[in-house]
């Protein structure tokens, strides 16, 4: 009897003493890389049994308040920090550990083939100077193509999103009243559409509502089914928003990215004739120093995982690896990580 009160005793011990071990990671923040995050999450626990990570998608801006409130671990951003918002952040470093295409989506069923649009088009739609899909600029990049009389309902975001932060950026750099009236943010001033929660609500609200078009990464609109269009890029190309898309607008940018891995890759020059316009970087946003040196030293491997075996997990979720070039240049930030002022192995 006293000797199997001993061995269930010691057994107790022995889960207690397992689950104390476990760490928790926390984060928050983008919705675009969400799909990625999660297949790196499980995939990294399948192998680190003792590390569980919780990730709330909800949105880039809600995710940096985290960060700036202490609240979570890490956060995830699809537009970086500049220099004047870091001031009023802790100490952090920013990470860039996948990329991929912010897409068009539209709802028209009666188009066979894939809408292309230009840049011009594509603002003016968002600005709401062009407001119908029969209207001449429309007609005109898609010749041959019977395209409906019926007005244009534009979808945007409604809340704090990276996704929009690429999207605007996009729009400023092609059109001078985009930049001049409304700018790139991952929150701003729309002047016409309807708004939706998180890539989710956008998705919704264009499926539900004929004649939508809105913004969205490209995994959401697969897994909806919903059409994407072709974008025009400075080469004069029409191309349809893809991993490999996006992974010509990383290497167009490859020299500006070794200065700064914050550079944008929207809108890459005409000599990247296969580079998807509206492709983004999404970047991890890492306090710098913590009290907890176990759980510090545990979210430093699970990020080196990222930049390192994980990448080849992006290509299959439509999202584009980075180069190694970029992914060693993370790896060095990622040496700024301390515990208590003290440096991480």
């Amino acid at each position: 009897m006293k000797l199997r009160l001993a061995m269930v005793l010691a057994l107790a011990a022995a889960m207690i003493g397992s689950a104390s071990a476990e760490t928790n990671l926390n984060g928050a923040g983008a919705t675009f890389p969400n799909p990625i995050y999660q297949k790196w999450f499980s995939e990294y626990h399948n192998v680190h049994k003792d590390v569980q990570i919780n990730y709330q998608s909800i949105g880039s801006g809600a995710g940096i308040q985290q960060v700036k409130a202490g609240t979570v671990d890490f956060g995830a951003s699809d537009v970086p920090l500049n220099d004047e918002k870091l001031k009023t952040m802790p100490p952090v470093i920013q990470v860039p550990e996948s990329a991929g295409p912010v897409c068009i989506t539209y709802n028209l069923p009666e188009l066979k083939e894939p809408l292309k649009l230009t840049g011009a088009t594509l603002s003016g739609i968002y600005l709401g100077a062009v407001k119908n899909w029969h209207d001449p600029a429309i007609v005109k990049a898609n010749p041959g193509v019977k395209l409906p009389d019926t007005a244009i309902a534009v979808v945007h975001r409604s809340d704090g999103s990276g996704t929009t932060g690429i999207f605007t950026t996009y729009l400023a750099a092609v059109n001078p009243e985009w930049a001049k009236k409304v700018g790139a943010s991952i929150s701003v001033n729309w002047p016409v559409g309807l708004g939706g929660k998180g890539s989710e609500g956008v998705t919704g609200v264009v499926k539900q509502t004929p004649g939508a078009i809105g913004y969205v990464e490209l995994s959401y609109a697969t897994q909806n089914h919903l059409p994407v269009a072709l974008v025009e890029n400075k080469a004069g190309k029409f191309v349809a928003p893809s991993a490999a898309g996006a992974t010509a607008a990383i290497a167009a940018f490859q020299t500006e990215l070794g200065q700064d891995v914050r550079q944008s890759i929207v809108d890459p020059p005409a000599s990247a004739a296969d580079a998807y316009p509206i492709s983004g970087l999404t970047f991890l946003i890492i306090p710098k120093d913590g009290a907890d040196r176990a759980k510090r030293q545990q979210l430093k491997d699970f990020v080196k995982y990222i930049l390192t075996d994980g990448q080849q997990l992006s290509q299959g979720l439509d999202y584009s690896p980075l180069p190694s070039s970029l992914s060693s240049l993370d790896q060095n930030l990622l040496s700024q990580m301390t515990a208590a002022g003290a440096p991480l192995k």
